[in-house]
């Protein structure tokens, strides 16, 4: 979609700090992280949100979490622990519509979050 920032970022059309990447997924650092360590998995195909996906999205997911794995690794937090995260919609705090995983770590999380 021309006016999705995610998708811009693909497109290499808009700058971001890539912490990995994927034939299927690209991981960035956050702009405004909530913990020492946040970076979002995004899938290189537009799709709007988690609950759109369908089966014509096969291995999507799978190539976001297969992403996220070297991301934790790359980032230094897999042994201590993290986060991984879907936010859906208004409600669940979706500022961008485009599917995106976040990776939260550095720092002990709380629960429950919000």
């Amino acid at each position: 979609m021309s006016d999705c920032v995610f998708c811009g970022i693909v497109a290499g059309e808009i700058p971001a700090t890539v912490v990995a990447e994927s034939h299927r997924a690209i991981a960035i650092a956050d702009i405004a992280p909530q913990a020492p360590v946040h970076d979002l998995v995004i899938p290189k195909e537009h799709i709007e949100s988690a609950d759109l996906v369908g089966a014509e999205h096969a291995g999507v997911v799978d190539a976001l979490i297969l992403l996220a794995q070297r991301v934790v690794e790359v980032e230094g937090v897999r042994e201590r622990g993290y986060r991984l995260v879907f936010n859906v919609g208004e409600d669940g705090m979706m500022t961008v519509a485009h599917l995106h995983l976040h990776v939260l770590g550095g720092r002990q999380m709380g629960w429950p979050p919000g």
